[in-house]
């Protein structure tokens, strides 16, 4: 006979219909006699209580997927959730807990212990003997727990009767052991989209039974975008800001809460920036920057970079931007300043914000401070534009690929001069038909050494007048 789903010992669910019951039992998934549904945090109210109130993540829930199929099915494997704080990593727990036919414990890794974890698996263990009903143990932020606790799951993960459910906001391939992670299968949840986060506030506006419909609220939609906007994809975040400004404005004279853009500002203690990432604003600011540190003012460049970062641009774009300048304005002036940035870019892939910030700093201000030259740019744009409305000019023949058998035979690479085999590693010789000339060096940093050589190449200097008895 197929043992009944969550006995008596197991533990209640925070929205299950008997909330209000008197069997006090605290815990992540419970509660205390002494609390009601209203005590808690609109972001705990508000949590999905089944998939289909989730929203986002659609590359991993919704029909026909594989995680919703196994939930749905009371089919779960151990598995491991991780992405950033608020995407919906212990809404997938709760769904797992008012699903499934096994028994449910939740700990945090940040409170827990190799004790408390002990005494879970001992009763997980007699349970599966005696009743054959298998424990799902959720652990919230997993990545807390160091080697040697996690190693205390892997006997009972082996043999089958507790099955975990991990979330962390690290990525489990550095911060969780392999054995582990063999067992597991991982899913990396996205973070909400501004959309995904006015829909979740919407419908706490609208709820009555959990969210702030019982209340008179007139929300401006500027308010409840810059809320899904500065929350950074964390809904929880925006829930608990959208609570506080409702419960703390007094109502106006009809009665009614206005929850304005300012109110909003002053609910999450952060202002609104004029920046839309598709809009006016987001071109105009970084073509500042750019221009700011072309024009060597490194103040104005750290203060657009502060609004951009303040806004919450991507990182990567606007290293991309500091590459782009330290190679079209600083040039060969300082060959260093292309290298500081391209080392920025990849500081950014790997550390995120909001530490990115910190690199992204160092490069812009050096490349302000740094000796500007477009030299380089300046004349590929001329061969650009020669290569584009004039006749293309022909390889001369010394300089073809010689190294294929015929090639001789067609004339290709005879008279070809070695330049390694001449006095300085330099011989005249033509390279491209015509005198055209498009790098035009400038004196200033490094570029002047470039420059000099390059005059004294080009009017010998005795260069190239001796060659010595080696091959090329």
């Amino acid at each position: 006979m197929k043992p009944k789903p969550n006995s008596s010992s197991a533990p209640q669910n925070l929205f299950s219909p008997t909330f209000n019951t008197k069997e006090p039992q605290p815990g992540l998934f419970e509660w205390s006699s002494k609390v009601s549904l209203k005590d808690f945090p609109l972001s705990v109210r508000m949590r999905p209580q089944k998939l289909e109130e989730c929203v986002g993540q659609g590359h991993i829930l919704g029909e026909g997927k594989l995680l919703t199929r196994a939930i749905e099915a009371d089919r779960i494997n151990s598995l491991i959730l991780y992405g950033p704080p608020g995407c919906g990593k212990t809404t997938i727990a709760y769904c797992v807990s008012k699903k499934t036919q096994s028994h449910f414990e939740a700990v945090n890794a940040v409170s827990s212990n190799v004790e408390e974890l002990r005494k879970i698996t001992a009763s997980a263990k007699h349970r599966w003997q005696s009743t054959a009903i298998k424990t799902i143990l959720f652990i919230d932020e997993i990545h807390r727990f160091n080697k040697a606790q996690q190693e205390v799951l892997m006997p009972d993960l082996e043999d089958g009767y507790i099955i975990l459910i991990g979330a962390t906001v690290l990525n489990p391939f550095f911060s969780l052991i392999g054995p582990l992670l063999s067992r597991s299968l991982i899913f990396e949840l996205q973070a909400l989209t501004k959309e995904d986060i006015v829909s979740v506030l919407q419908r706490a506006l609208n709820d009555k039974e959990r969210g702030l419909g019982n209340l008179s609220i007139k929300a401006d939609n500027k308010a409840l975008e810059f809320l899904a906007a500065i929350s950074d994809g964390d809904a929880r975040r925006a829930l608990n800001a959208l609570e506080v400004g409702c419960r703390t404005t007094p109502k106006d004279k009809e009665g009614i809460i206005r929850f304005t853009l300012d109110v909003a500002q002053e609910s999450i203690q952060k202002k609104q920036v004029n920046y839309d990432r598709d809009g006016d604003a987001h071109y105009d600011t970084i073509s500042a920057f750019i221009k700011s540190m072309r024009g060597s003012d490194p103040d104005a460049a750290l203060y657009w970079l502060a609004k951009m970062i303040y806004a919450g641009e991507d990182p990567r774009f606007i290293a991309r931007r500091i590459c782009i300048c330290a190679a079209e304005d600083v040039g060969n002036a300082d060959p260093q300043a292309l290298i500081l940035a391209n080392a920025a870019f990849q500081v950014c892939e790997f550390i995120g914000m909001p530490e990115a910030r910190i690199p992204l700093a160092q490069a812009a201000v050096y490349i302000a401070c740094a000796p500007k030259s477009n030299a380089a740019y300046t004349g590929l744009e001329k061969a650009l534009s020669d290569v584009k409305e004039n006749r293309t000019k022909p390889v001369p023949a010394h300089l073809k690929d010689a190294s294929y058998p015929g090639a001789k035979q067609l004339g290709h690479g005879q008279g070809y001069k070695y330049a390694h085999s001449y006095e300085g590693h330099y011989v005249e010789q033509e390279y491209v038909p015509g005198k055209n000339v498009y790098y035009r060096p400038t004196d200033l940093g490094f570029e002047k050494e470039i420059k000099k050589r390059l005059q004294d190449l080009r009017q010998g200097l005795g260069l190239g007048k001796k060659e010595p008895n080696r091959a090329p």
